[in-house]
């Protein structure tokens, strides 16, 4: 094999061979080629620390593939099934000007990266939370009744949705793209979760304000807690915002901290904009001054350059005891289109006492945020 950077062969993963074979049919099922090391030939079975081993020109695809698998349960049949499926946008409504907005966005993402979207809408009733509901009593569905009114009026507002919605793309207004409607009984945090792990969609899109929200109250706290609960990559568009009208071009603001699960979130943005010029800004933010940011930043770009050659990418290392000013600062300076970041589950009591920066920059931006999680 020859020596150039090119045919450069690298170690992604260290698995048993059981393992090590389920990745190998994976990635090349994918288009990568890949090779497997150290392997017992007496009882390969029982074979561990086998090595993974594909191109270096591979590595951004090959991260991106890993990190949706899980090699207890893949298997070259459950792949085959999922392969053809198509792959969807799902956005969660209230039926607000917001909610029109992130569905305007949705059809023209999904059209550029050839989707199918969801419309989805919960209907909820204080009245019967805690309230145990039994088989042997009998439910009254009337008129009357307010979980009926309530699925009745959200029936109502979904067709309405729909006929505009057709109506823009019969005009030209929006692209023609399939899409379908989805209404169950929750709350609106329990029944999107509950329902983008069960159709694992490619990404949510969100508005960050509900029609019955009063001004004083923090906006898309829905929004907020999706991002939080979640494992789907998340748009959050903010109420005021005019980007969506032309996705030809972007200027997106990479928030880093020089981690590897970044540069898997950069792969899964590149596919999610394959069709869009992208002209990226890669930003870290500290605290304080550190050394390791200068080197980190010189590996960093050379990676990209390297795997990236046709993007654009701006880098900057920017310090500052506030954060969220320092972003929105380089945000108007450098006209942002989109700021993306990678987020990291936590559990309900550091939630509450310590909110991630992705959860302080929904209540704050006016920029719309693309979130990838660890």
């Amino acid at each position: 094999m020859s020596n150039t950077e090119e045919d450069r062969l690298i170690t992604v993963a260290i698995h048993t061979f059981e393992q090590a074979q389920i990745l190998k049919t994976r990635l090349e099922s994918e288009g990568i080629e890949t090779y497997i090391y150290n392997v017992n030939l007496v009882q390969p079975a029982v074979s561990s620390g086998v090595r993974v081993r594909i191109k270096e020109s591979d590595l951004p695809k090959a991260l991106s593939i890993i990190e949706h698998m899980d090699l207890g349960k893949d298997t070259l049949s459950a792949h085959s099934s999922q392969s053809v499926k198509r792959k969807t946008i799902l956005v969660p409504v209230d039926f607000s000007d917001y909610s029109l907005k992130a569905c305007e966005i949705a059809f023209r993402l999904a059209q550029s990266v050839d989707h199918d979207v969801t419309i989805f809408s919960s209907y909820y009733s204080p009245v019967y939370s805690g309230m145990p509901i039994f088989e042997s009593i009998p439910y009254k569905n009337s008129d009357d009744d307010p979980l009926a009114r309530m699925l009745k009026r959200t029936e109502a507002d979904m067709s309405n949705l729909e006929n505009l919605l057709n109506k823009q793309m019969s005009k030209g207004d929006l692209p023609r793209v399939k899409f379908s409607t989805v209404i169950r009984q929750g709350i609106p945090e329990d029944e999107i979760t509950a329902y983008s792990e069960e159709s694992k969609p490619s990404l949510i899109v969100m508005g960050t304000r509900g029609k019955d929200r009063k001004e004083q109250e923090l906006i898309g706290s829905v929004t907020a807690e999706i991002i939080e609960r979640n494992d789907v990559p998340t748009l959050a568009i903010p109420e005021d915002v005019e980007w969506g009208k032309n996705l030809s071009t972007l200027n997106i603001a990479y928030a880093t901290n020089f981690d590897q699960k970044d540069l898997v979130a950069f792969q899964s943005m590149i596919d999610l904009f394959a069709n869009v010029t992208l002209r990226v800004f890669m930003v870290h933010i500290n605290q304080k001054e550190d050394s390791w940011d200068e080197i980190k930043l010189a590996g960093i770009k050379d990676y990209f350059k390297k795997h990236y050659p046709e993007v654009k990418i701006e880098y900057s290392l920017l310090q500052d005891n506030d954060v969220l000013k320092a972003l929105d600062e380089y945000v108007k300076e450098k006209h942002i289109d989109v700021i993306s970041l990678n987020t990291r589950k936590r559990n309900l009591l550091t939630r509450i006492f310590n909110p991630s920066i992705a959860r302080k920059m929904i209540f704050h931006a006016r920029t719309p945020m693309l979130i990838f999680h660890s």
